[in-house]
């Protein structure tokens, strides 16, 4: 295989997003907007009504189905307790690794991302990833682990726009934040405590914001690498905002 030919193929392989579970691999399949690779079943499966459904709705679209044995599908799926024998590839055209943001991508113009850090929602996840289609800014940063995966429900808060969305995966967050800052970036975390308000804050650089889990906010460890710590003033004895509405705020901020 040529080195071209290498490229193509793992940036392919890159965009593929795999869902797990009966009813969420169903209703994938239902919606003729999705674009699904493949349909990935495990043989112990029982031929019954729901089985034999995605089974006809992969034919009358044209998705490859492979069969699996039981621990090969669970290695697919990394849900052998939840995948119920059955997960299926999606294809994400802007899913891509967040190594793609690189210093060169960064120098050539001032860049703005959200990041991620353990959002566990997945109603506010699809939420976020709505403001971002719908906003332009640069990206969002999603860690593979700690947050809510990338599943049914929420594509189904994000009013499908998980397909639109440009979405840069990674596996440590922390390791990946300091690599971005290492190559020019700025990291700011959103924190109540905060004294710094973000409409006051100003770079010339690209800059990341970073939000945290719902209930304890940015980690420590990430909050460490920040160059800034933002809040968003509040008023009439208003704590704080739901992380959705605070990643839709800084996505349309100019």
């Amino acid at each position: 295989m040529s080195s071209e030919n290498y490229q193509q193929r793992r940036a392919f392989f890159d965009q593929l997003l795999t869902i797990y579970g009966r009813k969420p691999v169903l209703e994938a399949l239902q919606d003729p907007g999705m674009q699904i690779y493949k349909l990935h079943l495990a043989q112990s499966n029982k031929e019954d009504g729901i089985i034999r459904e995605l089974r006809q709705l992969a034919e009358q679209r044209n998705i490859e189905i492979e069969m699996h044995e039981r621990k090969a599908l669970s290695r697919i799926s990394k849900n052998g307790k939840q995948d119920q024998g059955v997960a299926a590839d999606l294809q994400l055209s802007a899913y891509q690794p967040s190594s793609k943001i690189s210093q060169s991508h960064l120098e050539s113009a001032p860049r703005r991302y959200l990041a991620l850090d353990r959002i566990t929602n997945p109603q506010n996840l699809g939420m976020i990833i709505r403001s971002v289609a719908a906003s332009g800014i640069d990206g969002l940063i999603l860690p593979r682990r700690g947050g809510a995966p990338l599943t049914a429900l929420v594509i189904k808060a994000s009013a499908g726009t998980l397909f639109k969305a440009p979405l840069f995966h990674c596996e440590d967050l922390a390791q990946e934040l300091l690599r971005i800052k290492d190559d020019g970036a700025n990291l700011c975390c959103l924190s109540s405590h905060a004294k710094e308000s973000i409409f006051d804050y100003a770079s010339e650089h690209s800059t990341i914001y970073i939000l945290g889990n719902e209930t304890d906010g940015v980690s420590s460890n990430i909050e460490k690498l920040c160059n800034a710590r933002l809040q968003i003033p509040m008023h009439n004895g208003v704590e704080s905002l739901n992380v959705a509405v605070t990643a839709s705020l800084i996505a349309f901020m100019a």
